[in-house]
């Protein structure tokens, strides 16, 4: 067994894949509209689907707003540099919502990025694995 995706509704599809593709870096890996379901599916992510677990980015034609609810944490990404990467995402338009830095009672470095229709990304610093 293996983890394929997570999906996310949005609301603007295209202001959604400018946020994941442009901003934070993924690849479109496959678009599809579904004209009698009237949604369109697109699946984000950094490797291939076979590989890796990718994003699917649901979008409802005619839903122009959703309750996020209180369960929804975040999705983390881990980076080289936390700190770089937020100045890149801040450079792209991207909204960092939690400064790089420690995190509380620890000293792993996050920060936290918000998309379009206010998701969080958790972005974490990558660690070298002891040898």
């Amino acid at each position: 067994m293996r983890m394929m995706h997570t999906m996310l509704r949005v609301t603007d599809l295209d202001r959604a894949l400018g946020f994941y593709v442009d901003v934070l870096d993924m690849k479109l890996i496959r678009r599809k509209d579904y004209p009698e379901g009237r949604f369109t599916l697109a699946f984000v992510g950094y490797g291939d689907e076979s590989a890796s677990t990718v994003l699917e980015l649901t979008h409802n034609w005619d839903t122009h707003a959703y309750e996020m609810g209180s369960a929804y944490g975040h999705i983390a990404i881990g980076v080289d540099d936390v700190y770089q990467t937020c100045d890149r995402i801040r450079e792209r338009g991207g909204k960092v919502v939690r400064e790089a830095g420690p995190m509380k009672g620890g000293r792993t470095v996050i920060a936290f990025v918000e998309d379009p229709d206010g998701y969080k990304v958790e972005l974490l610093q990558d660690e070298p694995n002891p040898g």
